[in-house]
């Protein structure tokens, strides 16, 4: 596979591009994979970053960047590496070109054909990368943790009167948190996110993550490392707002229940 290496085109061309060529069915290629695994990851990244934070607290200073951190990484690690053949089917199936009108692979024909092609080992592509991408949710839970802190520090003072108000304020606040720490991070960490998708591409001169990331900056430079950062950020901030409010106010609930 030849790549140009000319400035990639914008969102936008790219989006109508998609359009007339593929049709706008071709924008929800791999909804299936993603609607099946975004739950389960959820949950498995919740909850082994809840169990891993109460056995830090009880090794380093309660609550400290360094608890964070080591949280956050080993609940990435633990989800990345069971959710990746279900991501791996997702991309695979978002990078199949297809004629207008023309019929695409559905979520089982791909993992089949992945299989059948590939073996097991197929569907593991990529996880290195994914594991480099780990630094990007330990940037990211720092950034939402200390932010939090903040938060809880010039929050307003409870009464009867404001507690609506300050709820609300407080939710608001998480979601702002979220939306910074996120963006933060997947600016700074990005660049696993191109080199996991060249890795999961069919067919490629692309091996390992390394050689991947040597090749990506020969031919293309170094700016080729954040093509479609700005869609990912699209997508990403108002997601990891959503979910990490929505979190903090189910455990915010729960724990107002017990007591």
């Amino acid at each position: 596979m030849v790549r140009p290496t000319s400035v990639s085109p914008g969102l936008l061309r790219v989006l109508k591009s998609i359009l007339e060529k593929e049709g706008p069915r071709s924008l929800f290629r791999g909804l299936g994979p993603n609607l099946v695994g975004v739950a389960p990851s959820r949950a498995v990244y919740f909850a082994c970053y809840s169990k891993a934070k109460e056995r830090f607290n009880g090794t380093f200073v309660p609550n400290s960047n360094i608890v964070h951190i080591c949280s956050a990484g080993s609940a990435a690690f633990v989800t990345n590496s069971l959710m990746n053949p279900i991501w791996m089917v997702k991309t695979r199936m978002q990078l199949e070109r297809k004629v207008r009108g023309s019929k695409p692979m559905n979520a089982w024909q791909c993992a089949r054909y992945v299989y059948q092609t590939e073996g097991v080992r197929g569907f593991y592509r990529g996880l290195t990368a994914s594991y480099a991408g780990i630094s990007e949710t330990i940037i990211c839970f720092a950034i939402y943790e200390s932010l939090k802190k903040h938060l809880k520090d010039v929050q307003l003072p409870p009464s009867p009167t404001n507690g609506t108000k300050r709820n609300s304020t407080n939710f608001f606040g998480l979601m702002f948190a979220a939306a910074v720490s996120k963006g933060c991070a997947s600016c700074i960490a990005y660049p696993h996110e191109v080199i996991r998708t060249r890795l999961r591409e069919e067919g490629t001169k692309y091996k390992t993550f390394f050689q991947t990331a040597r090749l990506v900056a020969r031919e293309e430079g170094y700016l080729a490392f954040y093509r479609g950062l700005f869609a990912q950020l699209i997508r990403q901030i108002p997601n990891t707002a959503i979910v990490l409010s929505t979190y903090e106010l189910i455990v915010y609930l729960l724990e107002d229940r017990t007591k």
